[in-house]
């Protein structure tokens, strides 16, 4: 039976990675973290889909607050807030928390391996967030033969990979395939703020709208919320 493991944090990307797993594989576990984000909802409205599709989803509990360095970790910095895409700096932002794609890869692999796991699937792309440098493709070659010269698989057992399949995509492509695969983005949660609506000024809110602007389409997260009276 071929399985993979999905890092799932409960976004469009990851959300999309999820579906196109459910494809690929018989068997998918999607992983999530919880590591002190302030956007800890993104959570409990994962968990809402996870349940929907019938999986088994396993929550990963780790403190990156101990950690700092970013606005998502540490309330004490504040959260940049824009009112269009334009004025995002190129630079690396105060949301990128130092190093998380690598700290959530070696736990990954580490889960993998003590499940006789082999390939890990995760929703990263550098087109519509190029200035984070834990989503590059140099990056994941570099995470996976660290991996796999630091498990068994340096010992003659069968390799671990890590899947990208969004690498170069826009985050507008992804939706698109996302929704070519049944994709239900209701309780995605893209916001940095913490809330269930979206505050729409944070960098990754105004990355969304642009990405459904260009879709043609109202967000489907909008319309659940617009239904439920919540906005």
């Amino acid at each position: 039976m071929k399985k993979s493991i999905v890092l799932f944090s409960g976004g469009i990307d990851s959300t999309t990675a999820l579906y196109w797993a459910l494809v690929h594989y018989e068997k998918v576990y999607p992983l999530t973290f919880d590591y002190g984000q302030r956007h800890r909802v993104e959570i409990a409205l994962g968990r809402k889909l996870v349940r929907k599709l019938g999986l088994s989803q396993t929550i990963l509990k780790i403190d990156l607050t101990q950690i700092g360095g970013s606005s998502l970790t540490d309330r004490s910095i504040p959260l940049p807030e824009y009112k269009r895409l334009e004025q995002i700096k190129k630079v690396i932002p105060s949301t990128y928390v130092p190093f998380r794609n690598g700290i959530f890869l070696g736990l990954a692999a580490a889960w993998a391996e003590a499940r006789g796991l082999k390939e890990i699937i995760c929703g990263f792309n550098i087109i519509d967030s190029p200035h984070y440098p834990d989503t590059r493709k140099d990056f994941i070659w570099a995470m996976e033969r660290a991996i796999n010269s630091g498990t068994r698989s340096s010992l003659g057992a069968q390799k671990i990979k890590i899947i990208a399949p969004f690498l170069e995509k826009k985050k507008s492509e992804i939706i698109k395939e996302g929704l070519s695969l049944g994709a239900d983005y209701s309780y995605s949660i893209s916001c940095y703020r913490g809330d269930e609506v979206p505050c729409q000024k944070c960098s990754s809110c105004l990355l969304r709208q642009k990405a459904w602007r260009e879709m043609g389409l109202e967000d489907p997260l909008l319309q659940r919320l617009k239904k439920e009276g919540k906005l």
